[in-house]
């Protein structure tokens, strides 16, 4: 338990890096650039997934040196498309369907992403030989999974 919570802890600190990235960069290109914020907001969200790659993978998860690091990242980036998607679709319905302030809304869809983030990387990318059971490649290893 002690492990999870220092686990959590860790994941919470790179996910403060990644929302200040997010939201910084989501703001800067809404009222700076004048993008739309659901534009905006997706390349923000897609920034901070790469940087929360690294420091996630780097200082949170425990993940196998076995893994095949192309399979790993695929895995985390299909997750994050999936993030991506309920991050948008919350968004569209904060802003334009409960008129609440584009900025008001990414903090509270950004609670919810987090949670969503945290169970599925957990859940998939600290499974163990990840790499060995996708691997379908012509060198991948036989060995029965």
């Amino acid at each position: 338990m002690k492990k999870l919570i220092e686990q959590i802890m860790k994941f919470g600190v790179v996910g403060f890096i990644c929302f200040g990235i997010d939201y910084g960069l989501m703001i800067l290109l809404t009222e700076t650039v004048g993008i739309g914020y659901l534009i905006s907001s997706g390349v923000s969200f897609s920034v901070s997934v790469i940087v929360n790659y690294i420091l996630s993978l780097k200082y949170v998860f425990e993940t196998s040196r076995d893994n095949n690091k192309v399979v790993e990242f695929s895995v985390f980036i299909i997750l994050s498309v999936i993030g991506l998607f309920i991050n948008q679709i919350l968004m569209w319905v904060c802003v334009d369907g409960f008129h609440i302030f584009y900025m008001i809304s990414k903090i509270g869809v950004t609670a919810v992403v987090m949670v969503y983030n945290f169970v599925t990387r957990k859940l998939i990318l600290e499974r163990p030989r990840l790499a060995a059971k996708w691997d379908f490649t012509e060198n991948a290893d036989r060995r029965q999974i």
